[in-house]
């Protein structure tokens, strides 16, 4: 069962204390430990809610366009987000590891962070229902919609603009390296524009290391 520091956080989080406990700490164990009740299928379910609860959001605040709309919603409901949300609310130490994913980091992992914060979601959404979940998703999602996540394009598609504006060819990518376990993989990147140089940069997933190797690329060259 739930230890009583993670009951407190979980009432903190869903405004009253959880009914199913079960169910939270299924959203809070991560597959390492060996349970055979770990949070992939509530992440699952979190996923469709946070995203149908963020795109609802941006329909209703804005004007933007469909590609504008659909930029901001990948922002908002990636990992990455997901994760810096998790490590506000002191998400990670309430998880369940295994002692290698422990040992790995896992507590501040952005794919286990990320994934835990959408298991909590789905959880949410199970005991609670849907707009008690979509609250809470308004709640944690305030400072991420009002601000700058999304607004800005991103850094592949600037770096490809980048090179076709200065008449060079697509930019390439190629994977350096990839570590660890699977739970805690690092992935380093490098990209390249034909003519003009190189950068790299490592990431917990192939994507965000080409995101953030582009990010280089731009600092260095643009």
């Amino acid at each position: 069962m739930l230890s009583d520091p993670t009951r407190a956080f979980l009432a903190d989080l869903i405004g009253r204390p959880p009914r199913d406990e079960a169910l939270w700490l299924e959203a809070l164990t991560h597959g390492s430990t060996g349970h055979d009740r770990n949070y992939e299928r509530l992440e699952f379910l979190g996923d469709r809610v946070l995203g149908l609860s963020i795109a609802e959001w941006l329909h209703e605040t804005g004007r933007d366009s469909e590609g504008k709309l659909s930029q901001r919603l990948n922002a908002l409901v990636s990992r990455a987000t997901c994760a810096q949300i998790a490590r506000r609310i002191g998400l990670g130490a309430h998880m369940h590891l295994g002692k290698q994913a422990r040992d790995d980091g896992g507590h501040d992992s952005d794919n286990i962070l990320g994934d835990v914060m959408e298991a909590l979601l789905g959880a949410s959404f199970v005991e609670q229902g849907f707009d008690a979940t979509r609250a809470m998703v308004r709640r944690l999602w305030t400072d991420a919609i009002t601000g700058q996540t999304g607004q800005r394009k991103h850094p592949k598609s600037a770096l490809q603009e980048w090179a076709a504006g200065n008449r060079r060819k697509v930019p390439e990518y190629r994977l350096l390296d990839r570590s660890g376990p699977d739970h805690a993989a690092r992935f380093t990147v490098a990209v390249a524009v034909h003519g003009v140089g190189e950068a790299e940069a490592s990431g917990s997933s192939k994507q965000e290391a080409e995101t953030l190797a582009a990010e280089e690329f731009l600092r260095k060259f643009g």
